[in-house]
């Protein structure tokens, strides 16, 4: 056991040693990856998932979904929170850590000659898994962008863009529009596309670049299907969407009025895809009820575990904990990287929690810590109740006792770190 835990950190120490450098864009070292792997891409159906905001809530969504229509599924997400096994999920359940080692000892020649980058690598070693596991189906999540993201070397049978946020700015571009033509590039042509970006100015560019790219048609959710009478509580998040002529009442466990959004987009990329992907909507509201994705508006008393990184995502959060309200005071343990807007991150936050612990997340990458005394010293600025504790473990402690409930967020890092430490799993329940 001592034996093979430790191959296994040794592969994972490998793989993640390529992310350093600088970051190298195309798909001509995925594709080479899959030449040498005997192209398993192309024995996989799938679903295929762009957005800057609401990818996860999509992909967890579809995945519950398709598994209740009894087929086996197979999901790719990325990052990890707590384990890099999370990554790769077959029926639920986490890549094996053997697998893993045993693909890295295999193929590492292939990927030194090929000089391909940590994703480009794990998104290869996604696709062999999956048709090795013989899923009938797949549920793909982009990892930065979509025209030059790694998963873009695929056909699938629906492709969706969630929302379109100002994130990545160095790679994407600094305005939605230029986001919004990266994140279209996974539309392709003969392939039905879907949009929930809820701004119509921009879902209107987006099915522009769907219908250019020869989409096979644009189903949009906020302009065909919108949902109404959102409600949001402890339960989650209640909707309305028409079906069929009716208005049919939907229920999510996701916390949030995003999430009808998210849920509606899943629900018009099922319909699009047709027989076997789509069961009815008796049974898309029964399997909707069921959905889980940990790390987001997680609930796990004293605790809220939201990966929000952003101030798109730190807004929809200050919104949801609006809505349900979970018992004052709120002290927030944030750590955001330096090459997020952070500042932008605790003005969202600020009008809906107590107080500030700010902190450094042990797995953040060093060259992408914040600097915790210019943090404070913003929200000292602005007269919020703020501390600073470098010492992630002094800083968790430190939360738990000023707060009868602990927000938890900034990155994936931060709720990853955390839910280490409190042994909340990810992947259970």
């Amino acid at each position: 056991m001592g034996n093979n835990l430790s191959a296994y950190r040794d592969a994972l120490a490998y793989l993640f040693a390529r992310t350093t450098g600088k970051s190298k864009f195309g798909l001509e070292r995925t594709a080479a990856m899959l030449r040498e792997l005997g192209h398993p891409e192309q024995q996989l159906r799938l679903f295929h998932v762009a957005g800057t905001n609401g990818k996860g809530s999509v992909c967890a969504t579809l995945e519950t979904l398709l598994r209740a229509r009894g087929l086996r599924t197979g999901k790719y997400t990325s990052p990890h929170l707590v384990d890099f096994s999370e990554r790769f999920v077959v029926d639920g359940a986490a890549i094996p850590e053997a697998y893993v080692t045993d693909f890295i000892a295999r193929w590492t020649p292939a990927v030194e000659r090929i000089g391909a980058t940590f994703f480009e690598a794990t998104t290869a070693m996604a696709f062999r898994y999956f048709a090795d596991c013989d899923v009938d189906v797949a549920v793909i999540e982009t990892g930065l962008g979509g025209r030059l993201d790694s998963t873009n070397v695929v056909r699938p049978l629906v492709a969706a863009v969630t929302s379109i946020g100002i994130d990545h700015v160095e790679f994407l571009g600094t305005t939605r529009e230029a986001i919004a033509a990266e994140k279209a590039g996974i539309f392709k042509a003969g392939v039905p596309a879907a949009i929930g970006e809820p701004d119509l100015r921009i879902d209107a560019l987006l099915a522009e670049y769907a219908r250019a790219a020869g989409a096979s048609g644009v189903v949009s959710v906020w302009r065909d299907a919108p949902p109404f009478d959102v409600r949001v509580d402890a339960n989650g998040t209640h909707f309305c969407l028409m079906a069929d002529g009716a208005a049919r009442r939907l229920h999510t466990p996701l916390a949030g009025a995003h999430q009808a959004s998210n849920a509606a987009l899943a629900l018009v990329m099922l319909r699009a895809a047709g027989a076997p992907y789509w069961g009815g909507w008796d049974e898309a509201a029964r399997a909707l009820a069921t959905v889980r994705l940990p790390g987001r508006f997680h609930s796990a008393p004293p605790f809220i575990f939201d990966v929000a990184h952003n101030p798109d995502g730190a807004s929809v959060l200050a919104k949801t904990l609006a809505h349900v309200a979970p018992t004052s005071p709120i002290v927030a343990l944030l750590c955001v990287l330096e090459d997020k807007d952070w500042r932008g991150v605790m003005e969202a936050l600020a009008p809906v929690v107590s107080s500030f612990v700010l902190t450094n997340a042990p797995t953040a990458p060093e060259s992408r810590a914040w600097k915790l005394e210019e943090a404070l010293a913003f929200a000292i600025s602005h007269g919020w109740n703020a501390t600073a504790e470098p010492d992630f473990d002094r800083a968790l402690a430190e939360s738990r006792l000023r707060g009868a409930t602990v927000l938890v967020t900034g990155s994936f890092h931060t709720v990853g770190d955390a839910m280490d430490r409190l042994q909340v799993d990810p992947l259970a329940g």
